[in-house]
């Protein structure tokens, strides 16, 4: 089983909801972005989704669009993220770690050079937003390595798709709470709820549900019906403008704290 399998399986015996947060690698610190991943393992995360500094990132909005500004303002690059991914696993070899990005920085990269270096890191799987189901053939380079790549679906995928996604889902399925950005202000768990279990009901692997969870109220409601919870523009606008270690993990236990208080809770 990969660490992704075995986290979720961990969890589903245990009978608690997975936290995943997302933070933009070198955002706000690349010298304290090591120190940021262990503060998220300390605050209650169960998996880590690693954010790649892109320059057009048109998935996301406004707060995590300005944080890859900054990573790459400072130098961050793909070889940077998986240094770092390289040496957290020096003291954890156990909390999964997906790399978010897009197809680009790959590509250059070289797809089969990025594959055995993300494994040799411990990367366990890549979230690739402009590479969709019907496209995975470009990234057979990396499942074949054991890179989990995880699939998205929407309230908007019609249902022949949805079927195709739910086959194919590998690691987890990332159902994308609504139609839009990362970081927008409405959620409406009512409108999800039903969705979501009907996907559960047939997908091979858990699904977390992601964009516009923003607190613990919010994370909690997600909670009654998924299997994990992705929180990102929210906790990367918190973590906007720490300098030290100290600061990011006062940050990251402040924010996420509650979150993994009120998933425990349920």
């Amino acid at each position: 089983m990969s660490r992704i399998d075995r986290r979720f399986a961990a969890l589903k015996a245990a009978g608690r909801t997975g936290l995943i947060p997302f933070v933009t690698a070198g955002d706000p610190s690349p010298a304290h972005n090591l120190a940021l991943m262990h503060a998220l393992v300390d605050a209650g995360a169960d998996l880590i989704e690693l954010g790649v500094p892109f320059s057009d990132p048109m998935a996301d909005g406004p707060v995590i669009q300005h944080a890859s500004e900054r990573a790459i303002a400072k130098g961050v690059g793909l070889g940077d993220v998986l240094a770092w991914v390289a040496t957290f696993r020096e003291r954890d070899k156990d909390t999964p770690v997906i790399l978010m990005g897009y197809l680009n920085p790959i590509e250059i990269h070289g797809f089969q050079r990025f594959a055995n270096e993300a494994v040799a890191a411990g990367v366990d799987g890549v979230l690739v937003v402009d590479c969709p189901l019907e496209e995975s053939a470009t990234l057979a380079p990396l499942r074949a390595v054991g890179l989990q790549q995880i699939l998205l679906a929407a309230p908007t995928t019609a249902p022949a798709r949805m079927a195709k996604l739910c086959e194919a889902a590998a690691g987890f399925l990332y159902y994308v709470s609504f139609a839009g950005i990362t970081g927008a202000g409405r959620l409406s768990t009512q409108d999800i709820a039903a969705r979501v279990a009907d996907i559960r009901a047939h997908a091979k692997s858990p699904v977390a549900v992601g964009f516009g969870v923003k607190d613990a109220q919010s994370a909690k409601a997600i909670a009654g019906f998924a299997d994990a919870v992705v929180i990102g523009s929210a906790l990367v606008e918190r973590l906007d403008g720490a300098i030290t270690a100290q600061d990011i993990a006062v940050r990251v236990g402040e924010f996420l704290g509650p979150i993994r208080t009120a998933l425990d809770a349920r």
